[in-house]
């Protein structure tokens, strides 16, 4: 079993690039399930619609999981209630639309649960994340009722992250961050055997500020003249991780980097 999840997608440039490429991808890297963080997917760079949402779907993505900009465009409130494949933080304040967690069955009858979450340090106020995720895995265990387990880690700082994927050790099959736009170069399998990359990197243009036009996002830091910030619209590159799985643990026997397009590449 091999799954395939991609970083943040920031506007045309990310999508562009995983709806031309992602498909051949697939085939090519013998792929069976795909999750993307698409948060950013919206041309404005923040957001996305269900319209992204079903043009990802048809682009082979499996589920696609959000963050701290997943209500910015307004419409996906209601979208989120229909459509299980597509994920919100679980630890959001409660009630909210839409779901944090979902169990997927594959065409071979193999069970992929995918967990949304979403750090504490400097980002949107949610609830405790430690606290969420405990509750969770006294809930929901590896090859109970799912076979896998993907978490995706919204966050903004690398030791918060580095916790929650010692905190998922042994019980998730990969936890990866997302957040910071910048692929970290510590993949690796865990102790326990899960599989962890502090962050996936996003799929957009990396001639950029991560993501964003690079010239205004100067002046922004220089106190310059500038606008609110918006997607570079360059060629893009995906970046994310590809993981092997164990079929009989549920656990990770390999993971690598995975990064295809424009400005980055694999060395």
């Amino acid at each position: 079993m091999k799954l395939l999840f991609l970083g943040d997608l920031v506007g045309i440039s990310g999508c562009s690039v995983v709806m031309k490429n992602l498909k051949k991808e697939i085939e090519r890297c013998k792929i069976d399930f795909v999750v993307v963080n698409a948060e950013n997917a919206d041309k404005s760079g923040v957001g996305l619609t269900e319209e992204i949402c079903k043009d990802l779907f048809n682009s082979g993505v499996n589920v696609i999981t959000t963050g701290n900009h997943v209500w910015d465009q307004k419409e996906i409130m209601n979208y989120i209630d229909q459509e299980n494949r597509l994920l919100r933080p679980k630890n959001l304040f409660e009630p909210a639309p839409g779901k944090g967690f979902q169990i997927y069955t594959t065409k071979e009858d193999i069970k992929i649960g995918v967990l949304n979450l979403m750090g504490n340090v400097f980002m949107k106020k949610c609830e405790d994340v430690f606290e969420c995720a405990d509750k969770f895995l006294n809930v929901h265990k590896l090859k109970d009722k799912y076979d896998f387990l993907i978490v995706d880690f919204h966050g903004e700082i690398t030791s918060e992250k580095n916790a929650i994927g010692h905190f998922f050790d042994g019980n998730a099959t990969l936890v990866v961050g997302t957040h910071t736009h910048i692929p970290t170069n510590d993949a690796h399998i865990l102790n326990k055997g899960t599989a962890y990359q502090t962050d996936a990197g996003m799929c957009g243009d990396y001639n950029s500020v991560i993501g964003m036009n690079k010239e205004n996002s100067i002046n922004r830091f220089m106190k310059k003249k500038s606008v609110k910030h918006f997607p570079e619209i360059g060629e893009g590159t995906m970046c994310g991780v590809i993981v092997d799985c164990d079929i009989k643990t549920g656990l990770a026997k390999n993971i690598s980097s995975y990064i295809f397009g424009a400005n980055l590449k694999n060395s």
